[in-house]
């Protein structure tokens, strides 16, 4: 407890910038959040006041952070589970727990257990020999999709195999590093949606509106809130598996399943993240609770905010150019707000190299190609400065 506020101490593992936007919701709720961060110069360590240094799979750079803070979560999925658990043991209390976060750290954990609970998966298998993956394939089509069991995210560590032969020359270099590794069907899918709920140790649930996520190159690059198209049934649908995965796995804080919607107007499960996620940026602006202040309440127990949302929002990632530009980011922000004055931008603090998240911009508006081309453009002019359309201020 802080003896100065008389506020409970929450304490995040991981410095990026969830751990970021996190400290700013922590703010308003009288609190400065503790980070652990693995370097200097890491996004939340530039704007949270108490930051301390350690790596996440140093146990006693762990205990160390954790001495004095009333919970404990995280930022990532990264931190070992025999780590968290000797944590647990020694009275830390964390949120989620080591038995939820493994289903979020371990495809094939995960698997096992939605196929327990009956719940909408692909047809998979653990690969632990090539002719798992090969008869795999050949029972229920090419191509497939290998994954790491473990480590992935972005598109890193998945595979997609065209036959039987590219399985035979990719497997074995996988196995011989010792990857884990899982194979599943390959799911042929309209779009993906994400569902983001909260719940509290108390056993409170709540949910978003579902969002359509779009994906390039295994990134993540626009949501659009809510789902265009999406019927009711669908939105409650997607809830409802939501909700009941956060309870069956006794989930305590923000969790974002990753859906795959079929043409038959079915989902299926994708992957599992148990912290604020991409697809719940837009809550910042777009809901009357974001997902960040929404972790907090659910890890310290306080009853959950409304998730309902003041308008239909585009967010749109800011993700760093091929070449970085020579105008500087802040004349880059001045020339943004003087075209879209109502474009709400959100950046990271980190330094600029191709492909890095560097931020996003959320979009208030009907979810219709003017507003997705201004949340795009928006986002593209912050990375580039260049306007795709060819506009000039002058």
């Amino acid at each position: 407890m802080d003896t100065r506020t008389g506020l409970p101490v929450v304490g995040m593992v991981g410095g990026g910038q969830l751990a970021r936007m996190t400290h700013q919701a922590a703010i308003a709720l009288g609190q400065s959040l503790r980070v652990l961060a693995v370097g200097e110069g890491e996004a939340a360590g530039l704007v949270a006041a108490e930051v301390s240094h350690g790596h996440h799979t140093d146990l006693d750079a762990l205990r160390t952070f954790a001495r004095g803070v009333d919970v404990l979560t995280f930022d990532h999925e990264h931190v070992p589970g025999d780590h968290l658990r000797s944590l647990v043991d020694e009275g830390v209390v964390v949120r989620p727990g080591p038995d939820a976060l493994a289903f979020a750290q371990n495809k094939l954990l995960m698997r096992e257990r939605m196929a327990t609970l009956g719940l909408p998966n692909p047809a998979f298998v653990e690969v632990t020999q090539v002719d798992d993956a090969v008869k795999f394939g050949d029972d229920h089509g090419w191509p497939a999709i290998l994954k790491a069991a473990t480590g992935g995210y972005d598109g890193k560590g998945v595979w997609q195999l065209a036959s039987a032969d590219e399985a035979r020359e990719q497997i074995p270099e996988l196995l011989d590093a010792g990857m884990s590794l899982l194979i599943e069907e390959r799911v042929p899918m309209v779009r993906e949606l994400s569902a983001l709920v909260a719940r509290s140790p108390f056993g409170q649930g709540a949910a978003w509106p579902v969002v359509e996520t779009v994906q390039v190159d295994g990134i993540n690059t626009e949501v659009l809130a809510p789902a265009p198209g999406l019927s009711e049934a669908g939105t409650q649908r997607a809830q409802d598996v939501a909700l009941r995965i956060a309870e069956q796995l006794d989930v305590a804080g923000v969790m974002a399943v990753e859906l795959f919607e079929t043409h038959d107007g079915g989902l299926v499960i994708n992957e599992l993240a148990m912290r604020p996620h991409n697809s719940g940026h837009w809550t910042m602006d777009g809901s009357r609770t974001s997902q960040f202040e929404q972790h907090m309440r659910a890890v310290l127990d306080y009853p959950l905010g409304t998730t309902d949302p003041l308008s239909p929002t585009v967010m749109a990632n800011v993700l760093g150019a091929p070449e970085t530009p020579t105008m500087s980011v802040d004349e880059r922000l001045h020339h943004l707000y003087a075209r879209y004055p109502d474009v709400k931008v959100h950046l990271y603090g980190k330094g600029e190299r191709p492909g890095r998240k560097l931020g996003h911009v959320n979009v208030l508006g009907p979810i219709d190609e003017q507003t997705r081309a201004k949340a795009r453009m928006a986002a593209h002019w912050l990375s580039a400065a260049e306007w795709p359309d060819g506009y000039s201020i002058h």
